[in-house]
């Protein structure tokens, strides 16, 4: 089913269209879309292996935003999101089964989580990302949420980042205050921490800082997708301002993140 999001933002005589789903035929494939990131390109570890799909309990709490490809009539982008009352009726967060939130989630306003975000390999570089990135958008200003919250993560080994490397490159701005400091529950094995310099910022992690975000402390070990998962906080009260002058006339920033994804 669709909603206002794909009237409003991408119209459906366009390419691509992006927008809420209660299909269970959509939310499947979208599933299938997540296994092909997650465990065949990224060797993720889930227990859903034989099914060849990516699910959990959190999905179905969830709302499963898409971006849809008329053309070739598939799902070519895809990110869920959990609100503090889907949240409550779960018992959770999904973050807060790698971190403790209580302090962040102590302060006063509307949180949404994202996560799963993910993009078909052949359209990465493409404006799947983008598209999808400012219905996100569109949908934490109009639900006046304050506060976007997840994971980013960084896959460790000869290909992937170096954690140290990656801190070392973050501005001092987006490095959390105190009051929004969280512990993973499983800290990254010292094994891991490979002090090379030359890895960057992962492209994904690079545009959230871009608007603001926020890493709050030390990073989790995710044993299952084989990643460092850093907690992010994003503040949209700074993010409104940067998406009512720039993301509706095609804010490019986001492009650089469709080589990426969260859990």
């Amino acid at each position: 089913m669709k909603n206002m999001y794909a009237e409003t933002l991408i119209p459906p005589s366009k390419k691509l269209e992006c927008f809420i789903t209660n299909s269970e035929t959509l939310i499947k494939e979208a599933q299938v879309l997540r296994y092909r990131v997650f465990a065949q390109e990224m060797g993720a570890e889930l227990k859903t292996k034989s099914e060849g799909l990516d699910y959990d309990d959190v999905d179905s709490y969830c709302e499963h935003l898409i971006v849809y490809d008329n053309c070739n009539k598939k799902i070519v982008g895809y990110t869920r999101l959990l609100n503090q009352y889907q949240a409550k009726l779960l018992g959770r967060f999904y973050s807060q089964t790698e971190f403790n939130l209580n302090q962040v989630l102590a302060m006063p306003g509307r949180f949404l989580e994202i996560g799963r975000t993910c993009v078909d390999p052949d359209y990465r570089g493409s404006a799947v990302l983008t598209t999808l990135w400012s219905a996100l958008v569109q949908y934490a200003v109009d639900g006046e949420y304050n506060y976007l919250l997840g994971c980013a993560s960084i896959s460790p080994g000869p290909s992937g980042f170096a954690v140290d490397a990656v801190y070392r490159n973050i501005d001092l701005k987006n490095i959390a205050p105190a009051s929004y400091q969280v512990k993973p529950n499983i800290p990254v094995p010292d094994s891991l921490r490979c002090q090379r310099d030359e890895s960057g910022i992962p492209p994904l992690l690079k545009a959230y800082l871009r608007f603001g975000a926020l890493v709050c402390g030390e990073p989790y070990w995710d044993e299952d997708f084989n990643c460092m998962d850093l907690f992010i906080l994003l503040p949209l009260d700074q993010l409104k301002d940067r998406y009512s002058k720039h993301y509706m006339r095609g804010y490019q920033a986001t492009n650089e993140i469709e080589t990426a994804a969260i859990v």
